[in-house]
């Protein structure tokens, strides 16, 4: 599935990098001037020269952001720590002790050990 994903977005990019020297080759119309008789089309007002550049830099903007949320979408499952809060060395003790791994006198034992350490801190 990722990589069929990764397939897509990367022929969709190749196709429309591809296709853009064809387009510059089209025929020109108005008597060879491509963008009309004024400049940038609009009646020679400022639209073209604002609209060139903010298209410059959105398309490539969403096709950034949208290869990134595809990537974030695929992304394997962490397996860093777990963000659970750390355990006090008196709950682990009672874990080991309903667990089995440690009986009533090495718990009763270690216990006092720990409690006569918080004590003194």
């Amino acid at each position: 599935m990722r990589k069929m994903a990764l397939t897509t977005v990367s022929a969709a990019v190749c196709s429309i990098s591809l296709a853009s020297p064809l387009w510059a080759q089209g025929p020109a119309w108005n008597g060879g001037y491509p963008c009309g008789p004024h400049m940038m089309w609009w009646n020679g007002g400022w639209g073209g020269m604002i609209l060139g550049p903010l298209l410059m830099i959105f398309v490539p903007a969403v096709l950034i952001a949208g290869l990134l949320l595809v990537l974030w979408r695929f992304r394997p499952p962490s397996t860093g720590p777990s963000s659970a809060s750390p355990q006090s060395p008196l709950d682990i003790l009672k874990e080991r002790f309903a667990r089995g791994e440690i009986d009533k006198e090495e718990y009763e034992e270690r216990r006092r050990i720990l409690s006569e350490g918080n004590d003194a801190g």
